[in-house]
Formats: C-alpha cells, sequence, structure tokens
C-alpha cells in the first residue's frame, strides 16, 4: 500500500524532512532513486537532456561503485547527486548504527549533503544519528510517488497519476531501476512533454 500524494498531516508530523519546495515559477523537482545503472539511467538522462532539464539522482553507493561510468555521466550532465544509502536498507528493519554506517559508506564515493531513505522507511533515531553524523544534511522525501516500481501498475496508470498530482513545488519520484523501467519509459517523456507545454522548468534540489 501507497500513495502517490502525500498527504499534508504526514509532512506536519516530520517538518524536519523535505517534501516539497514552495516556489513562485513554475517548476517541479524531478528525482529519480536507485542508479546508476546501464540502459535506465541513460535513458532517463537522455530525456532530461531533450528537456533541457536538470533532476536530482539518489544513488546507491553499490550501484555507483559498479557503473562510476555512468555515475560520472550523471554529474557531468550537471544533475544533482543525493545518497540513498550503500545497499538499499529499509530503516524501519535496520539497526540504527548499522543503518548509519551505510549511509556512511556511500557517502565515502558521493560526498554529497542531499539523502533519501530508500522506501521512505526511517526512524527517527535514525534521522539524528543522521544529522549528527552529517552536518549540513538535507533528509528529502516526496510529494509526489510515481509509482513506476509497482509491477501491477499500468504505464498509462502511472502517467495519469503523476499528471494528476503533481503541481508547482512539487518533488516528483522516478525509479531509474530494472524493475520501473517499463512504466518510466512510458510515463517519464509523455508527463514531460505535458509538464513542459504547461509552462513548468525542471530544477534540481540544491544542498
Amino acid at each position: 500500500m501507497y500513495l502517490f500524494k502525500t498527504p499534508t498531516l504526514l509532512k506536519k508530523l516530520y517538518p524536519q524532512l523535505i517534501w516539497d519546495m514552495k516556489q513562485v515559477k513554475p517548476s517541479i523537482f524531478l528525482t529519480f532513486d536507485d542508479g546508476p545503472i546501464p540502459i535506465v539511467t541513460p535513458f532517463v538522462l537522455n530525456i532530461l537532456k531533450q528537456y533541457n532539464a536538470k533532476a536530482t539522482f539518489f544513488c546507491i553507493g553499490d550501484n555507483v561503485h559498479k557503473h562510476p561510468d555512468i555515475f560520472e555521466q550523471v554529474k557531468a550532465d550537471g544533475h544533482a547527486i543525493g545518497n540513498h544509502t550503500y545497499n538499499h536498507l529499509k530503516g524501519w528493519k535496520t539497526d540504527s548504527q548499522d543503518y548509519l554506517k551505510n549511509t556512511l559508506k556511500a557517502d565515502e564515493l558521493l560526498h554529497v549533503k542531499l539523502f533519501r531513505p530508500p522506501y521512505g522507511r526511517i526512524k527517527r533515531e535514525q534521522i539524528k544519528l543522521l544529522k549528527n553524523a552529517m552536518p549540513g544534511i538535507k533528509l528529502v522525501m516526496w510529494d509526489v510517488l510515481s509509482g513506476d516500481f509497482d509491477i501491477n501498475l499500468q504505464p498509462e496508470q502511472c502517467l495519469a497519476k503523476v499528471l494528476k498530482y503533481t503541481g508547482n513545488g512539487s518533488i516528483v519520484v522516478f525509479h531509474d531501476s530494472l524493475k520501473a523501467f517499463n512504466r518510466l519509459e512510458y510515463a517519464l517523456p509523455k508527463a514531460m512533454e505535458a509538464w513542459s507545454k504547461a509552462g513548468y522548468s525542471f530544477n534540481p534540489l540544491t544542498p
């Protein structure tokens, strides 16, 4: 069970997390989790380039280690980078000290101030540990979840949901992963086209 649109109440319960970005000019903040990997990440980079769009990639440390050339291309294209732990750990099921160590291991490769907990699952204790160990870190969640990871969701439904719920200042989550690719490949280009025609710009998150 997951929600495509983050409830206002949840945002208020965790004000120390970043859920969206208040904007004057129409802007969308696209984010991509779980890469970098072959085929999918280059596809995303190509689509973004077509719209002169900048995004934020929350990278898994192990994937950066395995595919450094793709990681370097993400950076070379001017996109922002975030930490997504080294092994895509689920915070609720992971010892907090182990969670911190895994995140710090990823940071040895990434050296960034943005962090997103995999699955959006993180304990309050883990938030405190990360903030103490990594001064200046920003913990980023989302306003809109595309559902592209859901193998039971039709690509057309994925597109319809992101178009319905995304608005000015939305932080939108897609995944540059093989599991998500069927829905991502369909929804991302069409959503980008629709948002561009509506006058939105696409900006990276800043540390």
